[in-house]
């Protein structure tokens, strides 16, 4: 008996350890959780933002097809790069 007194010292001891530890770990998880949706969301807006900046659709020479979006700038159509486009007539 006197062998099983220092090992469940010892387990009791480590049990008192973990609580506050596993408590700080799930807070942490889930704050973490929180701010990668919260960037998440940041990026998704930002990116939906920019892309109403691409004025392709109300251009007449985009064609809707997916083969050939546009007769004059193919390669550029409904891309970043075709915020700026020099072709681009209503």
């Amino acid at each position: 008996m006197s062998v099983l007194n220092p090992i469940y010292y010892l387990i009791h001891g480590i049990q008192q350890l973990l609580i506050p530890i596993c408590f700080l770990t799930a807070w942490t998880v889930t704050i973490l959780v929180f701010v990668n949706i919260i960037n998440a969301t940041r990026y998704t807006v930002k990116t939906a933002q920019k892309m109403r900046e691409i004025p392709c659709h109300n251009c007449q020479f985009f064609t809707n097809n997916y083969r050939l979006k546009c007769t004059v700038n193919p390669y550029i159509a409904n891309t970043e790069e075709a915020i700026g486009c020099k072709d681009y007539m209503r």
